[in-house]
């Protein structure tokens, strides 16, 4: 009997911890990561020995009717995070090359200049950043500037993904009815 009391007064002591506590609401723009080779978490269980090479880290804003490239909410020409909220977050586990550029193991932030026609992204060494409000241009690994594609349907939430071409692996990133593609060797 001492032991179901025992329970009881933790769990309600739990419970009145908990409900006293202000948590954050929910993000409107949920944070999602993607890694390269995409899945590797379960392949690593299952014992795939694919080594990992990358992951993204970013935030998914909604384009819910909104104009989203070239208005207010990504304007062309303007440095801007690669998502929502955090700066967009890339880490390498292993180095790579960039537009000819070795890319050094680590954590980078992950930035993007979009114009009607082409997207520059950036590799910035500065890490835990909110938004593009402190972007330092003087921290940049590397920039390469790819052609914007247009997509056949609008794409809602802003997507990242990877893609195998030969050699090299594609980080596609996509939103409303734009697409560009960054070229990544290991």
């Amino acid at each position: 009997m001492r032991k179901y009391l025992f329970v009881i007064l933790i769990a309600t002591a739990f419970n009145f911890s908990a409900k006293s506590q202000s948590w954050i609401p929910v993000d409107k723009s949920p944070m999602d990561q993607i890694y390269y080779p995409i899945d590797y978490p379960s392949k690593k269980i299952r014992g795939l020995n694919e080594p990992l090479r990358m992951r993204v880290i970013y935030s998914r804003p909604a384009k819910n009717n909104r104009k989203i490239f070239g208005s207010d909410i990504v304007p062309y020409g303007k440095v801007w995070r690669l998502g929502a909220n955090e700066a967009t977050e890339i880490d390498f586990f292993m180095p790579a090359n960039i537009n000819g550029k070795r890319i050094a193991e680590g954590r980078y932030t992950l930035y993007c200049i979009p114009t009607e026609k082409n997207w520059t992204f950036i590799i910035n060494r500065d890490t835990d950043a909110w938004g593009a409000f402190n972007y330092d241009a003087s921290k940049d690994v590397v920039r390469i500037t790819v052609p914007a594609e247009d997509v056949k349907e609008p794409v809602e939430s802003l997507t990242i993904n990877f893609e195998k071409s030969g050699t090299n692996v594609n980080l596609v990133a996509e939103w409303d009815q734009k697409k560009a593609s960054l070229p990544v060797n290991f």
